[in-house]
């Protein structure tokens, strides 16, 4: 059997622009990036603005878990089933971070025959966008310390910077530092860390940006540390946003790919939904919806997250109206939440798979309070057995929700046919009654409690002092009316990455309150998360190589 970078490299691919041509672009409307990548220009973003919306179609999953559920593949292979049915469909996906690429996760390119290709250069250094969002981010970091090293003038507050440096890889060595050290040439003493660079809020800011002059206004709002009477200190009051928009000018632009049957998708920005608001760029789905009859596009991790973020913040922000949900589930995974050990899970386990299916559950409820129709696609797997399928099936049938069987990795476009006809029908015959869970006039705390109670099925929240204070301090600053962006472990739908399934009778803990000012919502910490990943035991680093003439192995 080839594996996922095999079949990518089989692959004849087609010159960039006949996959442009597919969707009514020219050359003239590309930025090339060698044969097959190529940016979209701002011309032409603002060329297409008056055409007509094409349907959005959201892709997310259940809780994630070891086992693996296959959301960019199912994404990418539904893609593929449209075309092949004769339907104008474009992706509108994440870039890959190269910290979960060398780290346990590998790429996210999707994998088998639904994979979105040149996978290698997706999976790496692609266009050089995130490498733009690392400049720009470290950009307003030296300035600040600059700022501090040239005399204070803006009174900074040394044990209030709250502007992180970021590099994209997972480096647990770094997330806590020192810097200014070496006496007063070498800048002022104090504690410092590192994020990877896609849970930086320029990231937020590019992916929510509808326009370059909102990108630079946008980065201008961005909070950077406190003064001593305790205001703001923007990335605008140190006098760094032109350069930080300089640096960004060509990544705001969406790059369009293929996928190996040579359909279009559209890979631009990449933010955690566990850290971040886990949704790709606003300006790639808007494009993508202008260009397709069918606008696919994912959210990060479960329903509880990305989906979440995707309908509360991004659709709200960009007065998107999204018309379907696809929710992604394995046999596997499912019976994994139901408590089987990775090991056992080939072997046919009814009780658990029943036990784990309340997750799937919850995540069908969730997307029916937003008021969006949904079909569950079940990734198949060669190990799933007929009676869990049924037993799949029915539950599905319960709670009046289609269901199909997707084997597109193993077929391709081919594998998806049946789940792209029923979403069809859904798309004919059923409404989308799309509206946020919260609103935005509701106070600070009862948005959160609203998103832990309502989406993940707490009993309660509960605030620590500080974070009760800053919610007074910037309910007072004007900030009260911003959405919420909770950041959570992405294995449960609790804080606790032990406790899978549905659990019940749980409180979720906020234990800090971040405002993101540039992107537009509150950070809400809960649990044990961090914004610095580390590597794990085996890093799938270690497996990658790349030979004399150029070919490379090991990445997925």
């Amino acid at each position: 059997m080839l594996t996922d970078v095999e079949i990518a490299q089989s692959t004849v691919m087609e010159p960039i622009k006949n996959v442009a041509d597919k969707i009514g672009l020219t050359e003239d409307d590309l930025e090339l990036y060698g044969k097959y990548k190529a940016k979209i220009s701002l011309e032409t973003i603002k060329k297409v603005e008056n055409n007509p919306d094409g349907k959005l179609i959201l892709v997310t999953a259940i809780n994630p878990t070891p086992a693996g559920e296959g959301k960019t593949t199912t994404m990418i292979g539904l893609s593929q089933a449209l075309h092949q049915l004769g339907k104008k469909s474009v992706v509108a996906m994440r870039e890959p971070s190269l910290g979960p690429c060398f780290g346990i996760k590998g790429g996210a390119a999707g994998g088998g025959y639904a994979q979105v290709v040149p996978m290698e250069d997706i999976n790496l250094h692609f266009t050089g966008d995130i490498h733009a969002i690392t400049s720009a981010n470290n950009l307003i970091a030296a300035m600040l310390d600059n700022s501090i090293q040239q005399g204070n003038p803006l009174n900074i507050d040394t044990r209030q910077i709250v502007w992180k440096r970021v590099v994209d890889l997972n480096d647990r060595a770094l997330r806590h530092i020192v810097v200014g050290l070496g006496g007063k040439p070498n800048g002022v003493p104090r504690e410092d860390g590192f994020d990877i660079s896609v849970a930086s809020e320029v990231m937020g800011i590019l992916c929510l940006s509808t326009s370059l002059e909102d990108l630079k206004a946008r980065a201008a709002r961005m909070i950077v540390a406190y003064n001593y009477d305790g205001e703001p200190v923007t990335v605008g009051d140190i006098h760094a946003t032109g350069a930080v928009t300089l640096l960004l000018k060509d990544a705001i632009k969406p790059n369009l790919v293929q996928t190996l049957d040579h359909t279009p998708v559209f890979v631009h920005g990449g933010p955690f939904a566990n850290i971040a608001h886990g949704c790709n760029s606003v300006m790639a789905t808007k494009l993508a919806m202008k260009l397709g009859d069918y606008a696919i596009t994912e959210a990060g991790f479960g329903a509880d997250l990305g989906a979440e973020k995707f309908l509360d913040i991004k659709c709200r922000q960009a007065g998107l109206n999204p018309d379907a949900v696809v929710i992604v589930a394995t046999v596997r995974a499912l019976k994994m939440h139901g408590g089987v050990n990775k090991k056992e899970l080939s072997t046919e386990n009814l009780e658990a798979l029943k036990k784990g299916i309340g997750n799937l559950t919850k995540h069908i409820e969730n997307i029916k309070k937003f008021g969006l129709p949904c079909i569950v696609a079940i990734n198949a797997f060669p190990t799933d057995t007929e009676a869990e399928l049924k037993l799949l099936d029915d539950m599905c049938k319960e709670l009046n929700v289609e269901v199909s069987i997707s084997e597109v990795w193993a077929k391709g476009g081919e594998g998806g046919i049946d789940l792209a006809n029923k979403l069809l029908n859904i798309l004919d015959t059923k409404e989308s009654h799309y509206a946020p869970i919260y609103s935005l006039d509701m106070p600070i705390d009862e948005k959160i409690k609203t998103i832990a109670k309502e989406i993940y099925g707490a009993d309660d929240v509960v605030f620590t002092k500080k974070v009760a204070n800053k919610i007074k301090k910037f309910t007072a600053q004007g900030l009260g009316d911003l959405p919420i962006c909770i950041a959570k472990t992405q294995y449960s739908l609790s804080d606790d990455a032990t406790l899978l399934g549905r659990p019940e009778g749980f409180k979720v803990t906020i234990s800090d309150l971040i405002p993101n000012t540039g992107s537009g919502f509150l950070v809400a910490i809960s649990g044990n998360i961090m914004r610095m990943p580390g590597l794990p035991k085996v890093p799938a680093a270690n497996n990658m190589d790349i030979d004399e003439e150029g070919k490379i192995t090991g990445l997925f």
